[in-house]
């Protein structure tokens, strides 16, 4: 059985009994970062033993998971926040798994995309969940395909990332389209600054330095 459990995205009291209750009875957990998934283990004083499985080690790592749940035994997949497979390692074990008639059981759990969309004030009845958006090759021609969506649009971007991605949502949907971005969610300094792109991105070009991962949600074309 491999079970999919979402961490915390800030702050650790965001864990669920049936997380920590799952990660303290499979026999591994397969983590994104060992020493950061650490952190969340002690603190609820979970022992299991845990093994590093991130997108540089995936495809070595992922037949020899394979070979242990085939043989009885449970895995858990846990990243450094929020839930595996969503813009996180998770995609290429999930499947391999349904490959092996492996059963697949996924945790609710924290995500930064659907708070973000909740608190934004934009339509989220109808959504498009975008991720991060290519850093080169393909980034003008997805954005130019998404200025037409009429649905509400959420991307995730590093704030090292956001000023330049902001004024290329100006350049390819217009200075006024509606947006929110979303910053340290659950975390001491959580900040949700909305308006429109060329006030959004005002706001966020007057910090001197910018931390914490930035959810982008931007109102749909009319």
């Amino acid at each position: 059985m491999l079970y999919l459990v979402p961490t915390p995205i800030g702050n650790l009291e965001d864990m669920t009994y049936r997380a920590v209750r799952v990660l303290r009875e499979v026999d591994r957990i397969a983590c994104e970062d060992t020493r950061t998934s650490g952190v969340l283990l002690d603190h609820y004083d979970i022992d299991t033993g845990t093994t590093a499985y991130h997108e540089h080690n995936e495809h070595e790592k992922t037949p020899r998971l394979i070979k242990r749940m085939r043989a009885g035994h449970d895995i858990a997949l846990i990243t450094d926040a929020g839930s595996p497979g969503l813009s996180d390692p998770g995609f290429y074990l999930t499947r391999a798994c349904w490959q092996n008639d492996i059963d697949v059981t996924p945790l609710p759990g924290a995500t930064a995309a659907i708070p973000a969309l909740t608190a934004s004030g934009l339509p989220s009845d109808r959504f498009v969940f975008e991720g991060f958006l290519p850093k080169k090759k393909g980034r003008q021609t997805r954005l130019e395909t998404l200025s037409t969506e009429p649905r509400t649009l959420v991307f995730y971007e590093s704030p090292y990332r956001l000023l330049r991605t902001l004024d290329d949502l100006i350049e390819h949907f217009g200075p006024d389209r509606m947006a929110a971005v979303a910053r340290e969610l659950t975390k001491t300094y959580e900040e949700i600054e909305r308006g429109t792109l060329t006030e959004v991105l005002a706001y966020f070009a007057s910090y001197e330095s910018l931390r914490g991962e930035c959810v982008l949600v931007v109102h749909g074309a009319d």
